[in-house]
């Protein structure tokens, strides 16, 4: 899964563990050999992005791309509509993410786009597993 991002002079590609810019440069979270602790921010000419890592999902340095004046957030491995076992951090991290957007905003996952409504479901989903409950359920 990728997606690119065309500012007026610069172009972002976002993966869910590796951002490459045009120029190429790569911002990868230190858990994954990298240097980006938290956030990186720029301008690809006329659009500012942000990427950060706010904690770890199902695989671990997973980064997420925020694009406010398209009011896109793109979460990667972060959204799993079937996952398996779920790690303490993943729904904190999906918390975080939830707060980075609107009503509106368009969430670009390696399973295609979802809406804020879906992944608000799929927070809950995260909770009810961690105590107790079904994960499908």
């Amino acid at each position: 899964m990728s997606v690119v991002i065309t500012g007026g002079e610069r172009t972002l590609t976002y993966n869910p563990t590796k951002i490459t810019l045009d120029d190429g440069t790569d911002l990868v979270h230190t858990s994954r050999g990298g240097d980006l602790e938290s956030v990186w921010a720029g301008d690809l000419g006329d659009l500012y992005v942000e990427v950060t890592h706010l904690g770890d999902g199902p695989r671990g340095g997973e980064l997420v791309l925020v694009v406010p004046d398209r009011d896109l957030v793109a979460i990667g491995d972060l959204y799993d509509p079937a996952p398996t076992q779920v790690a303490p951090a993943w729904p904190v991290t999906i918390d975080l993410v939830l707060g980075l957007m609107t009503a509106t905003t368009t969430v670009e996952t390696s399973h295609g786009a979802i809406d804020r409504e879906r992944l608000e479901a799929f927070h809950q989903e995260l909770l009810a597993h961690l105590h107790g409950g079904s994960l499908h359920g």
